[in-house]
């Protein structure tokens, strides 16, 4: 999750307005007693600022437009981030309704060892009712299909939903919860395919057990399934919460060449995610990353191909950190970047050089093919402190063009590349396909966008960064997934210039200017109707210059992160099932709000007996 970071809401709400807690308790009481779910709400005044870093050099020594030098200088130190845990002064759940209390306790950050005798019980498989036979049990209204202009709603499950063993984590609370997204009305649910997980000890050598188990109880509760094809390692960005490296053979092979890895101008390197620049090199025991990518779907394909349109109605092909269509710009890990920083360019590995050097000199620019600008600044500046990233800085010049458009390409090269696998892979298996691009807002309103530049995105006050992005994904039929959905402009920090809305905005003119679907992702945890009524309105896709009478395609689908214990606190269970109904029902959701709240209140209790079977299933 690229750019909701949990670290910015801190730095805009006051303690009293956040609560959250790092103990496998969600609630806390006030002064009176009362339950207080975890919500975030911003108060109507709220002034945000953020602390400018300190400049590292003096701009005016250097010359804006001066060509790449190799760099001298050394990387920033890195900062220790921290979060204050705010502990109950309650039992664990205590105050929660019965029903709901057993899905947030089987959801305890802790993981629970699976026991043999739950493995030979089958646990989470083993249901008293068919999931048919339950559906008689409730009201008519819960089992229906979104209306008119309606977009189904997914939910991402948790990180480690497959644990290092190759089995699904946490059985009961996996078919507890499930039970209760499908009484909720809820599409179905997205789940991360780690390739470290399945293609861990050798090559070509897959284990899909754990995801056979897991889809097949989703397929049991009437669920389905976006499936991302997980490339990227799992830990250190943004919101991970688990730690899932790389398969083992692949972080050998980068040991042993360090260049496969994305490189800083510092020399940092980073294991995210292979460097785009060995795409066609056979540099992974005898076959090249883009092979490596084919093969594993290739795979997935014939592992699975009795669900594949049915259950799995999606894939998403992940081309980058996070999934992400992107460069690891802004990496959080070990505190190297910390927003709202414009990020580093990571073009530094020597196949990348090599490409670079090629390009400059079939351009007659040889001088220019030594690194990417060498006045950009550092992870944490702002675009004005940095010489490249000003008003009128060397973005805007000959070199500055030539090196933007140079890096930008090889990014879009690369997802090229895979979305023509993927395409060729899973034709004519009724699934879709989608890819997803980073909401990178802070600093969009300033000329450079340095940013979304040190990102990938060439998008600039001058130049459409996404409509590239958007026409690639038209040509492979491919659904364009982006983030920030539930951001306002004036939530964020004003000096930083952050505009997710005027962002999504050009991303809706983008994709409807190349003719490809839209979906959209909340970037953080947010559980706020206010958070809910943005989400909605953005889902509509309907911008202020629409005329009333046009007919306006809504998004495809919108994917809700993300499934955990905090979603089963009783008020935020209930604002999330309001937000699944509307966006559901599209235009024939537009019921009053007595009518709305009674019809919510009934979907609430209608999900009790679901989590009643999960409290049984806990006591076997």
């Amino acid at each position: 999750m690229s750019l909701g970071m949990p670290h910015q809401i801190g730095s805009m709400v006051s303690p009293d307005k956040l609560s959250y807690s790092e103990t496998s308790s969600d609630c806390c009481l006030d002064e009176g007693g009362k339950h207080i779910s975890a919500q975030w709400r911003p108060s109507s005044g709220l002034n945000c600022k953020t602390q400018r870093p300190k400049v590292d050099f003096d701009m005016h020594s250097l010359q804006v437009s001066s060509p790449p030098v190799s760099p001298c200088g050394s990387s920033p130190s890195a900062e220790e981030w921290w979060r204050r845990p705010v502990h109950s002064p309650r039992g664990q759940n205590d105050g929660l309704r019965p029903d709901l209390s057993v899905a947030c306790q089987a959801f305890d950050v802790q993981t629970q060892a699976v026991t043999a005798t739950d493995a030979e019980a089958g646990v989470g498989f083993q249901i008293e009712q068919s999931f048919e036979e339950k559906l008689h049990d409730l009201p008519l209204d819960a089992v229906k299909k979104h209306g008119a202009g309606g977009v189904p709603v997914f939910v991402m499950l948790p990180l480690d939903s497959i644990n290092q063993n190759n089995t699904v984590n946490r059985r009961k609370a996996m078919n507890a919860s499930l039970q209760a997204l499908k009484s909720a009305g809820v599409e179905g649910v997205m789940m991360d395919v780690w390739w470290g997980l399945v293609e861990r000890e050798a090559p070509r050598q897959y284990n899909w057990s754990g995801y056979r188990e897991l889809l097949e109880m989703v397929k049991k509760h009437g669920l389905k399934v976006q499936v991302v094809m997980s490339f990227h390692q799992c830990g250190g960005n943004v919101g991970d919460s688990a730690n899932i490296p790389l398969p083992k053979w692949v972080v050998e092979e980068i040991n042993h060449d360090n260049d496969l890895a994305y490189t800083d101008q510092w020399g940092r390197r980073n294991y995210e995610y292979i460097s785009l620049g060995c795409d066609n090199l056979p540099v992974l025991k005898g076959r090249t990353p883009v092979q490596c990518y084919a093969d594993y779907m290739r795979s997935f394909k014939e592992n699975f191909k009795d669900l594949l349109g049915e259950t799995i109605v999606e894939i998403q092909a992940g081309m980058g950190p996070a999934g992400e269509l992107r460069y690891p710009s802004y990496p959080e890990s070990n505190g190297t970047w910390k927003f709202p920083g414009i990020g580093a360019f990571q073009c530094y590995d020597k196949y990348m050089i090599s490409n670079l050097r090629a390009t400059a000199e079939a351009a007659g620019k040889k001088e220019w093919g030594n690194g990417g600008p060498s006045d950009a600044g550092h992870y944490n500046n702002w675009p004005e402190d940095t010489p490249f990233f000003r008003r009128d800085g060397g973005w805007n010049s000959p070199y500055g063009e030539f090196f933007l458009k140079w890096y930008s390409g090889m990014l879009l090269d690369h997802g090229e590349r895979i979305l023509t696998a993927a395409e060729s892979i899973f034709h004519g298996t009724g699934t879709k396909l989608s890819g997803k691009v980073a909401g990178i807002h802070w600093h969009y309103g300033t000329r450079s966008h340095a940013p979304e530049l040190t990102a990938g995105y060439y998008n600039t006050r001058l130049r459409d960064g996404y409509l590239p992005i958007a026409s690639m994904f038209a040509r492979h039929g491919v659904i364009f997934n982006f983030t920030c959905i539930e951001m306002k402009d004036w939530e964020q920090p004003g000096d930083a210039q952050c505009s997710p809305e005027k962002l999504i905005k050009q991303v809706v003119l983008a994709t409807r200017k190349a003719g490809v679907r839209l979906a959209g992702e909340n970037a953080l945890p947010r559980f706020d109707q206010d958070a809910h009524n943005q989400i909605i309105r953005n889902a509509s896709l309907r911008l202020p210059e629409d005329g009333r009478d046009t007919r306006v395609e809504p998004m495809c689908a919108f994917t809700y992160l993300r499934m955990s214990q905090h979603l089963f606190q009783p008020e935020n269970w209930r604002l999330f099932v309001s937000l699944v109904r509307k966006l559901a029902q599209g235009e024939a959701g537009l019921n009053s709000w007595e009518q709305e709240h009674r019809d919510t209140d009934s979907f609430v209790h209608a999900s009790g007996p679901f989590f009643k079977e999960a409290a049984a299933l806990m006591h076997n």
